[in-house]
C-alpha cells in the first residue's frame, strides 16, 4: 500500500511494531485482552506513573473492535462500527483530533418490508419506542418478552429490532432490568475509516505482547502470577478484560478459585450475538440512497437488517441477531450469504441476486477468543454486573463492554470500563 499522507496521519502504516519486546518479569500490573478496555486501562496507568504490560491472545490489538480493508476494498467493521453517544464518547474528540472522518448516523429504520409487502416504517418505529418505554418502566426483573404483546407482525418486528438486532438476545432472554439501565446512545456517528482503525490507532504504542493467550492466574501469594504460553509474569494485580464468554468457557483458571458470587456473575451475564453478512453490490442500488436503513421484518423472528452503501460504497451490511445470529454463525458463511441474498430478492424482486458479486459473515461465534459479540444479563439477574465488577482479592480486577454501566454492550462503555478499572487499581493496590 502507498504510504498517503492521509495513512501516515492514522497509524495504518507508520504504526510502531507490535508485540515484538520481551515479557517484563515484574510490571505493577497486567492487563489481560488489547480490547478498548484493555487498551483503556493500559493508558490510564501510563498516566498514573505505573508500568504495565498487555498480553492478547490474537494476533492484533482492538479485540472486537476490528476494521478489514482487504476483503472488499474499503473500509468494513467486523466488530463494532457505531460511535455510540458521540457526544460523551471517549473516541469522538480522539478521532476528530487524528484526521478520522466521521458522519452522523442514527439507525431506525427507514424503509420496511413485511415479507414483500413493503410496510411504513414509522408504524415500526413507534411501536419499538411504545415497547422500550413499557420494559425500561418494569418494576421486577423479568424477561421482556412477558411485558409486551407480540402478536401482531408490526409488534413482532419492533421486538425484533428491540431485542435481537440491537441487544443481541431475543426478548424472552432480555432482562428487563438489564434494559432499562441502559443509556440513550444517540447521537450515533460511524467513522469512513472504521470504527476499528480509531481503536487501534489510539493503542498501537501501548507495551503489548501478541499471540500470548493467558492460561492461568494465581494469587495464593502476594499480588498475582499470570502464566501465559511465553511464560509467567510477577506483578501487583492484574486487569481481566476478556469477554464473559472467554471466562464461562474456563479460558483462564484462577487459583485459589474465584469467589461463589464472581462465578456465579460470570454465568449471568452470557454472550449475545449479533453477526453480520456484509454484501458487494455492483450494478444497482435498489433505489437506495447511501445510509439507508432497511428492515426486513418475518414472521418467526427471522428478521434481517440493512445498512445501506455506508459512506457510498458498494456494501450492503446486513445483521441477524439473537437467536438467528447463533444459528446462521453456525451454519457458516454460504449459508448466511444465501439467507441474506434471498432477503435482498424478497424486497426488490429476482433480479437482486445477479447483483451480489461477494458476501461474507462475521465469526465472533466461533472465534475462541470471544464466544460471542457482546454480553447480555439472564433475565432476574441484574445484579451480576455489579457483582463481577468488584475486585476479587483486591487484586483482580474486570473489565469491559459487560461492565460499562448504561454504556454497556458498546465500544466506548468498554473503554470508560478499562478507564475505571485502572483507577481502582490506584486506589486500592500498592505497586
Amino acid at each position: 500500500m502507498m504510504l498517503t499522507r492521509r495513512a501516515a496521519l492514522l497509524g495504518l502504516a507508520a504504526a510502531a511494531p507490535l508485540g515484538a519486546f520481551r515479557l517484563p518479569s515484574d510490571p505493577d500490573v497486567v492487563v489481560v485482552g488489547a480490547g478498548s478496555a484493555g487498551i483503556a486501562a493500559a493508558l490510564t496507568l501510563q498516566a498514573q506513573g505505573r508500568s504495565v504490560v498487555v498480553v492478547e491472545a490474537m494476533d492484533r490489538i482492538g479485540g472486537r473492535a476490528l476494521t478489514d480493508t482487504s476483503t472488499f476494498g474499503v473500509p468494513f467493521d467486523v466488530g463494532c462500527a457505531w460511535l455510540h453517544k458521540s457526544d460523551d464518547n471517549p473516541y469522538t474528540g480522539y478521532a476528530r483530533a487524528n484526521g478520522f472522518r466521521l458522519q452522523a448516523h442514527e439507525y431506525d429504520p427507514e424503509r420496511v418490508w413485511l415479507g414483500s409487502q413493503p410496510t411504513p416504517a414509522r408504524l415500526v418505529n413507534e411501536a419499538e419506542a411504545a415497547m422500550s418505554e413499557t420494559i425500561a418502566d418494569a418494576e421486577a426483573d423479568v424477561p421482556a418478552s412477558t411485558l409486551v404483546d407480540l402478536s401482531d407482525p408490526i409488534a413482532e418486528a419492533a421486538g425484533d429490532y428491540l431485542g435481537a438486532l440491537d441487544m443481541a438476545v431475543d426478548l424472552d432472554e432480555l432482562s428487563s432490568l438489564d434494559y432499562a439501565s441502559t443509556d440513550d446512545l444517540e447521537p450515533n456517528l460511524l467513522c469512513a475509516e472504521g470504527f476499528g482503525s480509531i481503536v487501534h490507532h489510539r493503542g498501537r504504542a501501548l507495551p503489548v505482547r501478541l499471540n500470548t493467550p493467558v492460561r492461568h492466574i494465581r494469587w495464593d501469594g502476594p499480588g498475582v502470577t499470570v502464566e501465559t504460553d511465553a511464560g509467567s509474569i510477577q506483578a501487583g494485580a492484574v486487569i481481566v478484560t476478556v469477554s464473559t464468554g472467554v471466562l464461562a468457557n474456563g479460558g483462564i483458571r484462577f487459583t485459589p478459585d474465584l469467589p461463589v458470587e464472581t462465578q456465579e456473575a460470570v454465568t449471568d451475564i452470557p454472550m449475545g450475538m449479533l453477526a453480520k453478512i456484509p454484501l458487494q453490490i455492483r450494478g444497482q442500488r435498489f433505489g437506495l440512497e447511501p445510509f439507508t436503513d432497511v428492515l426486513l421484518a418475518r414472521r418467526g423472528r427471522r428478521d434481517l437488517y440493512f445498512l445501506s452503501f455506508p459512506f457510498d460504497t458498494d456494501l450492503m451490511v446486513g445483521f441477524v441477531g439473537g437467536d438467528l445470529g447463533w444459528e446462521l454463525s453456525a451454519a457458516g458463511e454460504d449459508a448466511a450469504v444465501d439467507f441474506a441474498t434471498q432477503g435482498l430478492v424478497e424486497m426488490f424482486g429476482s433480479d437482486a441476486a445477479s447483483a451480489v458479486v461477494k458476501g461474507g459473515l462475521t465469526r465472533w461465534a466461533s472465534n475462541p477468543w470471544t464466544r460471542g459479540a457482546y454480553a447480555a444479563v439472564t433475565p432476574g439477574r441484574h445484579g451480576a454486573r455489579e457483582a463481577l465488577a468488584r475486585p476479587v482479592g483486591d487484586r483482580i480486577f474486570f473489565a469491559g463492554e459487560a461492565l460499562a454501566r448504561g454504556l454497556i454492550q458498546t465500544c466506548g462503555g468498554a473503554f470508560r470500563s478499562g478507564e475505571a478499572a485502572a483507577r481502582a487499581v490506584s486506589a486500592l493496590v500498592r505497586v
